[in-house]
């Protein structure tokens, strides 16, 4: 957990380059140190893959067309949500310096990143919970140690917070992690770096939730809604149980996508058809597709895709349309598919989450869902201004 007392607006607090350069025997060039978030300097996608693949429709009943869920949405809008509970991981990364081993350089990457949890009690959020992390990306050649790199960095945090301008002011780093230095000919080095931050932050979203499953906070009744994808990589699970387990501890989550790329809707031949989902009437789901994803290997995931806003109050082709997901659990369901009045069911709790609105605070306002945009102004607030974090280094 990190725990800060005070910001002082500009103070320089510690010599953490310094340390790093010493204790991982590499050059620092003290350079200019930026965030990459409202950048142009590069851009990183995380949420969508290209590597899925559609498998079949993915509910019990598929339905010819699309589904108006209208009447169903204004049916459960007099009874208690589904949705009881709502997380939103977050993560800003920095370009803190460059270091150089073996007579090349190498970005050093930073990052803040948060894991923030609300709870809907009697139709006002509550705060749950908040996990935050400040982290360091490290090239995997900065290692000293040829046997265990894991624990030769666990050490240099250590050593970090071991530094007393950083203890006068509360501040702990809480990770410090190797990334790969094989890229691809049109691949960005940096970009190595901010992807083991965000593998933290997703790392973190799935001890939320399995925090939350095993406090007995989220079942049939009482569903968890993630922003964004559901798509996790599972490949540190070590056998079958875990895998198991981990499909268990989603069975009552559905992750909701602000954006997408339409690139990845195919239809059954494989031909994009994302027309289909532009052309989506208010209120409407398309049928649901199973997929499988080399990220969630051995399992099965289902996605479809909601309007909740009108054409003509957006701007963008895709404004007002969310894609949900949800990780199939039961070999019934891998089999046959969500039930369809399953889906029908969370859609039209969606659409009963669209409004109030946040326009004229957030520029996403067609698709946002109010109770995820509670949530991030909660993960916002907790974090350290980029001012001062740039200054830590």
């Amino acid at each position: 957990m990190l725990y800060y007392k005070c910001e002082r607006r500009g103070l320089v607090v510690s010599n953490i380059m310094d340390i790093i350069a010493q204790e991982t025997k590499g050059k620092s060039y003290k350079t200019f140190k930026y965030t990459y978030e409202g950048s142009d300097t590069l851009s990183f996608a995380y949420d969508d893959h290209q590597e899925i693949t559609w498998e079949r429709y993915g509910e019990t009943v598929p339905p010819t067309s699309s589904v108006n869920l209208k009447n169903k949405a204004d049916i459960l809008a007099n009874g208690k949500p589904l949705f009881g509970f709502f997380l939103d991981g977050s993560r800003h990364t920095y370009k803190v310096d460059d270091i150089a081993y073996k007579n090349k350089v190498y970005p050093v990457i930073a990052g803040q990143v948060g894991v923030s949890c609300c709870q809907r009690i009697e139709k006002e959020m509550h705060r749950y919970d908040f996990d935050r992390r400040l982290a360091i990306a490290l090239p995997k050649i900065a290692s000293q140690s040829d046997w265990n790199k894991k624990v030769f960095f666990a050490n240099l945090c250590k050593k970090l917070n071991e530094d007393s301008q950083l203890e006068s002011i509360g501040i702990r780093f809480t990770d410090v992690i190797p990334y790969s230095t094989k890229v691809d000919e049109f691949e960005r080095i940096e970009g190595k770096g901010i992807a083991v931050i965000q593998d933290l932050m997703i790392q973190r979203e799935v001890l939320m939730v399995t925090k939350l499953v095993a406090e007995h906070k989220i079942n049939s009744r009482n569903y968890l809604l993630k922003d964004g994808s559901l798509e996790y990589r599972v490949d540190h699970l070590k056998n079958d149980r875990e895998k198991r387990q981990f499909q268990k501890n989603f069975s009552c989550v559905v992750g909701v996508s602000k954006s997408f790329n339409p690139e990845n809707c195919k239809d059954k031949k494989g031909k994009n058809n994302s027309n289909m989902i532009a052309d989506l009437p208010l209120y409407h789901r398309t049928p649901v597709s199973m997929y499988s994803s080399s990220r969630l290997e051995g399992m099965r995931y289902a996605v479809w895709y909601l309007r909740i806003r009108d054409k003509k109050y957006t701007t963008n082709t895709f404004d007002g349309i969310l894609k949900i997901e949800k990780i199939l659990v039961t070999d019934e369901q891998i089999h046959n598919g969500l039930e369809t009045e399953e889906v029908d069911l969370i859609s039209a709790n969606i659409i009963n989450e669209r409004n109030p609105v946040c326009y004229g605070a957030d520029s996403r306002w067609a698709n946002h869902l109010y109770p995820v945009y509670v949530t991030e102004c909660f993960a916002k607030s907790k974090y350290l201004s980029d001012t001062m974090f740039l200054n830590l280094f």
